[in-house]
Order: C-alpha cells, then structure tokens, then sequence
C-alpha cells in the first residue's frame, strides 16, 4: 500500500511516517509514503496557492490549478491511484471504511486547508471523507487518521495480525478488557478466567466482556454487531440486571 499526501505542510508528516508501526510497516515493505507539495505546482515567483473567494466572505480558498496538478502528479509513472478528499462533508470514516479502503494498492489523501478548497477540485476525486463533526485547522490530522487506521489491517504491518482481528470494532463491537502482571494491583485483582488456562472458558468471558462494554458505553454499535443466539441471550440477561457485571 502506497500513501500519497497532497498538503501546504509536508513537515507535519516528517515525525510520525517515521514513527511506531507506521515506520516498521514501511521498513517491511507493506507501506509506503510520498508527501507532495501543493507549492511546488504553482506556478508565480511566489508560490501562491490561495486567494480570496469569487463572491466575497471571509478567509482564502486553496486554488484549482496548483492542488489539481499536486493530486494528479500522484499517478505519474504508474496506475491510478484512489484520490480522498478530507473535507468535513464527506462521509463519517469508520472501521469498515477502513476495511474497504486497505484492499486499495494506493491511496491519494488530499489536504484542505485556510476556508476549504475550490469546488472544481471535487471532479478529479473518487470520494470524501471526515473523521468526525468538529472543525480542525486543515485536513493533515485527519489525513494521519486515515493513514493510521488502514495501515494497520494491511497485511505485514502489525507484529501480530492476530492484533486487529481482536481490536475495538473489529467485529462491530468495543475490545474485551485487558490485564497484565501483576495478577493484583491495590487491591483490585485480574478476574480468576484469565489465569485458569482454560482457553474457552476465556473466550467466551472475553466475548461477554466485549458485549458488556458494548452495552454500557456504546449501544448503537449492537444493532449492526454480527451476534449470535447466545450473545443475544446474554444481552437480555445484561439488560435485565441493568447491565451486568460480567
């Protein structure tokens, strides 16, 4: 999977592609990253890539000509790449978009920023996206988030692929709670079902926990959760008892 990032800020990516599990990634070869900059098309002495909006109002809008050639420059030498557009009108990205967008061989994140881009840029992408309801300074964090979320389930980039499969909304429900040693820390010790070496019996405490938590902090997830007869049955006793206690 190789990433392209169009921004006016290529320096914001310089410590975390270099970082963690994004650079182990890369190191593997999994995942790759090319970081372009919009400025480096724009074609006046200064580097312009902003001016104000036709109609008036406040603020810049980035120009067409320097983010479109900066977006297209992303294919030169190879296929097409899929283009993103990180806007907050985009559809809300979730794990299952992340899914979807990790079976891609290359993806093309497009940073707005200043009072948005110009409309025309929307025709030479496939889709938008947004991380969420809330305004940031420009599309780089969230372009992260992106990078971040379907790293992770390309495959050879986690030590452990087992370590997706089991994360919060890998199946549509929160992760079951976690312990290390020591087995008792102020008090509060590890639930017995953990230490019994009973491999089944700790999947399916592991799965009620999941359900638990599921219930208690986000239950909208359940209605599109992939459950089975005996979640189902332990969801009614949990609700039943106002919840439960595992």
């Amino acid at each position: 999977m190789h990433f392209h990032v169009v921004t006016l800020f290529p320096e914001f990516f310089t410590s975390p592609l270099s970082s963690t599990m994004l650079d182990k990634g890369r190191e593997r070869g999994a995942i790759d990253f090319s970081v372009i900059d919009v400025r480096d098309f724009a074609h006046d002495r200064h580097r312009v890539t902003d001016d104000t909006p036709y109609g008036g109002g406040q603020g810049m809008v980035m120009k067409v000509g320097p983010l479109v050639e900066a977006i297209e420059s992303a294919a030169a030498g190879g296929a097409r790449p899929r283009r993103i557009l990180l806007t907050p009108r985009g559809r809300v990205f979730d794990g299952e978009q992340a899914e979807r967008l990790a079976s891609e061989s290359a993806l093309v994140l497009v940073c707005g920023r200043y009072e948005g881009v110009d409309e025309r840029v929307s025709a030479v992408v496939d889709e938008e996206i947004s991380i969420g309801d809330f305004v940031l300074s420009g599309g780089e964090p969230a372009a992260l988030i992106v990078i971040d979320a379907v790293s992770r389930l390309v495959p050879g980039v986690l030590g452990c692929a087992q370590s997706a499969a089991e994360e919060s909304f890998s199946d549509g429900l929160l992760e079951f709670p976690q312990y290390t040693r020591p087995a008792e820390y102020r008090g509060v010790a590890v639930p017995e079902v953990l230490l019994s070496g009973d491999h089944g019996k700790i999947a399916r405490w592991r799965r009620r926990e999941a359900l638990r938590r599921t219930l208690e902090w986000r239950p909208e997830l359940l209605e599109r959760a992939d459950l089975d007869d005996d979640d189902r049955r332990w969801l009614e006793e949990l609700r039943g008892r106002g919840g439960g206690d595992g």
